[in-house]
């Protein structure tokens, strides 16, 4: 048994290794019980420790993106959702079909891969709003954004039974993935009572870095509300939120 360090804090197995949480912390092990030092150092084990260096990449570049995003994903509860972006992760370093393995990463594989990816596996943006929507993201201007139509919540959004309101959000994201910054911002709709009277159309905007060289990133998704006393107050059980990318581009 060997304990992980540094950002390889995640879950999963990679063939026979397994990276699990214990009371003690983070920790890795294998079939056969095969040490720590042999899975590092023996001509065996180089396939493993390809897959362990991929994987661990796929886990900081998860954080990179969750860390721009932060602000959206504070009205999402998903206990699993690090360990499946993290698997999501690994799928995009797993195309990059030019580097040699365990030096695939992300900027060279297919970061399109993450479009449609839901931050609350509970409540999925496609079922919660079935309102139609525009995702654009302009590299040369910069500007990300969501055009939504006029719709009638009341038929249009599954919302939970206590909910009263609710508003929608935008998050949009240029991330460098190779230093591991990003250049993030928000924007939220008014919070709109959950009735039979149709919307205004909506345009939520954030104007990222123009001419920008690094992958770009638009979220949408929905936060649920409670009126009372003419008070909005956020539903304390936020699995009903939903936040999911609609659009990623990923550059040259």
């Amino acid at each position: 048994m060997a304990k992980q360090f540094g950002f390889m804090q995640v879950e999963g197995t990679i063939g026979d290794v397994t990276f699990y949480k214990s009371k003690d912390g983070f920790r890795i092990r294998t079939r056969g019980g095969v040490s720590r030092e042999r899975i590092l150092n023996s001509p065996a084990y180089e396939r493993t420790r390809e897959n362990i260096s991929e994987f661990g990449r796929a886990a900081k570049a998860g954080k990179t993106l969750r860390m721009a995003f932060a602000t959206p994903l504070k009205m999402i509860t998903d206990g699993r959702m690090v360990s499946r972006l993290s698997r999501e992760m690994y799928r995009v370093i797993q195309s990059d079909a030019n580097s040699t393995r365990g030096q695939r990463n992300v900027l060279d594989g297919e970061t399109e891969l993450l479009k449609g990816f839901d931050f609350n596996e509970g409540s999925n943006l496609a079922t919660t709003l079935t309102a139609p929507f525009t995702a654009a993201i302009n590299r040369e201007s910069g500007k990300a954004s969501i055009n939504i139509p006029a719709f009638i919540p009341a038929t249009a959004i599954k919302a939970p039974v206590s909910s009263t309101h609710f508003r929608l959000a935008l998050g949009a994201a240029e991330i460098n993935f190779e230093g591991g910054a990003y250049t993030a911002g928000q924007a939220f709709s008014g919070i709109l009572p959950i009735g039979m009277a149709a919307t205004t159309p909506i345009t939520l905007e954030h104007n990222l870095p123009s001419d920008s060289t690094h992958p770009l990133f638009l979220a949408f998704g929905i936060q649920f509300f409670q009126e009372t006393n003419g008070d909005y107050y956020p539903l304390k059980d936020s699995s009903y939120n939903a936040l999911s990318l609609v659009q990623v581009d990923g550059g040259a």
